[in-house]
């Protein structure tokens, strides 16, 4: 009968197409047994040991380690518990691979060296955690003991970056040159000067509100000014800067005259960063966001023909 049948290492290795070696590897190891052997002292394996040799197969080419594969046969796990085990292991591991091989692609598009190559992938590998770290303690530094707007340090807080399971090399990227920009000193000494700043005008009338609005009367203005080719130095800059400025005086209650066109300009220096605005840029890239509209071209437009006039 063929429940009787018996084969020899050699027949098993041509019915299960394992070499010969492992198979003898896995009968040493305990794990198939032979069922008998002949007077020569040959070893020989039944139908239940081939079954067994297929279990042993497929549970290794899935990555299942040897003991837990022993463990397995010998009743004391099941395969649906070493599978779902198995498959969590595995989307850590690939966790890993994916942000190992943005970090790669990402090191390709830069150019990078060695030393920023270590940087990146030591950046990458931190946790949510870690990253709401670097980030809580730039916001710290900038605007700890100030009294800076409330709500927008809230925002800042809430704004963090949180890099995807499968990040891009882009977003990588961002996160790298976003943790160089918090850490720079030269950066957090003038986000500190403009938190100062910030403090010492919330009284003076422009609150979050009127600034989205003047926001978007300079952008409308200083749009159609370079739309019709007007520097901010020629003579034809005068009317949109007059306007522009009155915009300001009318929300803030104040008179146009020469001292407060001197401390607008000085507010508008302040706090026209391109930096500021690459941080806001980096963390939209990090994660997910819609880009956030460049603002620093049209307000060094501004600038520059409101200082023009002094």
């Amino acid at each position: 009968m063929d429940g009787d049948t018996l084969y020899t290492i050699g027949e098993l290795a041509r019915r299960t197409g394992l070499p010969v070696k492992t198979i003898r590897f896995y009968s040493d190891s305990g794990v198939v047994p032979p069922t008998d052997r002949t007077h020569a002292g040959y070893r020989l394996y039944d139908l239940d040991a081939l079954a067994r040799l297929d279990l042993v197969r497929t549970l290794r080419e899935l990555g299942i380690d040897l003991a837990t594969v022993q463990r397995v046969l010998d009743r004391e796990v099941t395969v649906a518990e070493v599978a779902a085990a198995h498959a969590e292991a595995l989307d850590a591991q690939i966790g890993t691979l994916r942000l190992r091989r943005a970090v790669l692609r990402a090191v390709a598009k830069r150019g990078s060296g060695p030393e920023e190559m270590e940087l990146m992938h030591k950046l990458a590998k931190l946790s949510d955690e870690e990253r709401r770290r670097i980030i809580n303690d730039f916001i710290d530094e900038t605007f700890g003991g100030l009294d800076a707007n409330p709500e927008f340090v809230a925002m800042l807080r809430s704004a963090m970056p949180e890099l995807p399971d499968d990040p891009e090399p882009e977003q990588v990227d961002a996160w790298v040159e976003l943790a160089e920009l918090v850490q720079e000193p030269d950066f957090r000494a003038r986000v500190r000067r403009m938190a100062e700043f910030q403090a010492s005008e919330r009284d003076t009338g422009f609150q979050d509100g009127l600034h989205h609005d003047l926001t978007q009367i300079v952008i409308a203005k200083v749009e159609q000014a370079r739309a019709a080719g007007v520097s901010p130095e020629s003579a034809e800059a005068t009317p949109f800067v007059d306007e522009l400025v009155a915009a300001y005086a009318q929300a803030t209650g104040r008179s146009d005259d020469a001292d407060f066109r001197r401390k607008l300009l000085n507010r508008l220096e302040v706090g026209n960063d391109p930096a500021a605005e690459r941080y806001w840029q980096l963390l939209a890239t990090i994660n997910g966001w819609p880009a956030p509209p460049a603002l620093t071209p049209v307000f060094e437009w501004f600038i520059a023909a409101l200082g023009a006039r002094e």
